[in-house]
């Protein structure tokens, strides 16, 4: 965008009213920051060695195929074709725009408690810049008569604990110096002044001074940079190879389980930030004839690459520390907080120069946190920027955004409570699960069976010169929605409620949880039922199909875009982001499609 963030419109754009990506690297390297996230690192090794090794990946990579890269491009292309955010594309069917506002309210949910992890991150980032751990002894005030350590605290060599085993079975009150770490901050208020920065500032540097869209480069790359360095050093551990081939030795008769089927098919899903709105929100800011088809590919082959990747480097150190205590590798492996401020933390302790490792770590789990951050508040802004549309509310969208990062600092006040940690875990669970399936499972079908798989194919065709492979036309219109039906009817039946160690949260607790779950599918069906209130007609089949049909103003967003049957009419007026002036460098692309759209000559990947 020119060196902008979006929204901050230049002369070169080609949306000069609305604001363009500088170059294609920009929104790449955003779309990667924005997928790759926290799950990438705590949750994908995790899922893997427990659904056999190896033998995961199978399911994986086809759950990838047929479902993940297919939705990527979907979403991709309909903000892309639209050059609106998640609730402008609902032009298309006006009656489906619930499905817009249930993507912000998710974006919301885990934008709060994503600011609380990177909080969290933050803290420990500092506290590592010691001679030695706060979490590698039992020595603090913190630390009860049940902890044992790791290393030996008299001398500070790391000799094995030989009788950890026998421990671990004589008693079940056995808690490292990291997990007592991890709960001394029950109550996030004991990280001083963090909290309320963290959810403060965490979202308001997207439009900061010192904050520009050229962060990207930083904040997209070098989470690869940290991830090769702990790599390297975990390879060349004893007992790393041991981590490895736990993570990857394949069990292929677990291939035959559903389970195994429902994970690979939910983690794909989730990783990929399917119907958060943040893919739709990004693609809008492209050029209208971008290649979105390339870039879905890239990104969904990019994110999936970094779990395989993360893998290694998780369990190469946890291999270390399981030969270390001289038990088995599952004793030690764990996933979600657990596994960042736990088990990974406490393995640290082990290396030379832990300190050096523990910011390294740290410092690349505030980036992934920043990337999905920064995409999560963008989404918010421009939904409202969008859905207000005059020139009044897009010179102020730095307002709309600090706004935005007041609500969510509030809202998060909650989470730096006593009972913190609990919120956090709950929010984390419930606030993004079934509801993404359900979400994207209409948003599916809305597109493919109401506004018509032959309208939306020839306005990719339109778009992008060519129409969409026959592969993803049929898993738009078949596999997809399936597949999505299928991890819905999985997380039902695998649902087991939410623990927290030995803490069992009440029902009152599980019945918030599936509230916050709610919220975000009943704006569907509340929205549904507002727009028929309203639309015109004598019967309720009329008011429906009024409902249902693309509005007026559906389309390619500038005039120069509309052909074919968006080509304005005298008796049809459409309000257009037209351009402040022609643009010398605009060349019209040769050829006309049978939709009567030009054909571009983007080479297709």
């Amino acid at each position: 965008m020119n060196g902008a963030v979006p929204g901050e419109a230049t002369k070169r754009d080609e949306n000069v009213k609305r604001g363009n990506w500088t170059n294609q690297i920009e929104f790449v390297l955003t779309s990667v920051g924005y997928a790759v996230g926290l799950g990438n690192v705590w949750r994908f090794p995790y899922l893997c060695y427990r659904n056999g090794g190896g033998a995961f990946m199978f399911p994986y990579f086809i759950m990838l195929v047929f479902c993940g890269i297919p939705l990527f491009f979907m979403e991709l292309s309909f903000g892309q074709f639209a050059s609106q955010g998640c609730l402008g594309v609902w032009r298309i069917s006006p009656m489906f725009k619930g499905v817009g506002y249930g993507m912000m309210v998710v974006s919301t949910y885990i934008g709060i408690y994503y600011n609380v992890v990177i909080c969290l991150a933050f803290y420990y980032f500092f506290s590592s810049m010691t001679r030695v751990l706060p979490w590698t002894y039992c020595t603090n005030p913190w630390n009860t008569p049940d902890c044992t350590g790791v290393l030996d605290a008299t001398n500070g060599s790391a000799a094995p604990l030989l009788n950890l085993t026998q421990l671990l079975n004589h008693t079940l009150k056995r808690t490292s110096p990291s997990e007592e770490y991890w709960r001394s901050l029950g109550s996030l208020s004991h990280v001083p002044g963090w909290a309320g920065r963290g959810r403060g500032q965490g979202p308001w540097l997207r439009r900061g001074v010192c904050l520009s869209i050229q962060v990207v480069y930083f904040t997209a790359t070098f989470p690869y940079v940290v991830l090769t360095i702990l790599f390297v050093r975990g390879i060349t551990l004893e007992g790393a190879v041991t981590g490895i081939m736990y993570y990857l030795t394949p069990q292929w008769d677990k291939i035959l389980d559903a389970k195994v089927w429902g994970d690979a098919a939910s983690q794909i899903f989730y990783s990929l930030g399917c119907a958060w709105g943040g893919l739709i929100t990004m693609a809008s800011y492209n050029k209208f004839h971008n290649n979105c088809y390339r870039d879905s590919i890239i990104i969904s082959i990019t994110n999936c690459a970094t779990s395989v990747y993360a893998g290694f480097v998780i369990f190469s150190i946890l291999g270390f520390m399981a030969q270390h205590l001289g038990v088995d590798v599952s004793q030690v492996a764990d996933h979600g907080p657990g596994l960042a401020f736990v088990a990974y933390p406490e393995a640290l302790t082990l290396l030379p120069i832990s300190p050096l490792w523990s910011v390294l770590f740290f410092f690349m789990l505030i980036l992934l946190g920043l990337g999905t951050q920064f995409c999560l508040l963008e989404t918010l802004v421009t939904a409202i920027v969008d859905e207000v549309g005059n020139d009044w509310i897009i010179r102020r969208k730095t307002f709309v955004t600090l706004g935005m990062a007041m609500v969510g600092f509030l809202l998060g006040i909650p989470l730096t409570t006593q009972a913190g940690i609990y919120w956090l875990l709950l929010m984390d669970n419930y606030a993004a699960s079934f509801s993404l399936v359900i979400i994207s499972c209409i948003m599916c079908i809305s597109i493919m069976y109401i506004y018509g798989h032959q309208n939306y194919f020839k306005d990719i065709e339109m778009m992008l010169g060519f129409p969409p492979p026959v592969f993803f036309q049929i898993c738009w219109r078949f596999f997809s929605p399936t597949i999505i039906f299928f991890i819905l009817v999985f997380t039902v039946i695998q649902y087991r409620p939410i623990a927290y160690n030995t803490y069992v949260y009440p029902p009152w607790a599980i019945s918030i949880g599936f509230l916050m779950a709610l919220s975000s599918v009943l704006c569907i069906p509340l929205y549904a039922v507002y727009k028929l209130c309203r639309v015109e007609g004598d019967t309720l089949l009329q008011r429906l199909k009024n409902a249902t049909k693309p509005s007026q103003d559906w389309g390619p967003a500038l005039a120069e875009h509309r052909a074919g049957r968006y080509a304005p009419t005298p008796h049809l007026e459409v309000q257009l982001l037209n351009p402040e002036k022609p643009r010398s460098e605009d060349v019209a692309l040769p050829g006309q499609g049978s939709n009567g759209s030009a054909h571009s000559q983007d080479s297709r990947l």
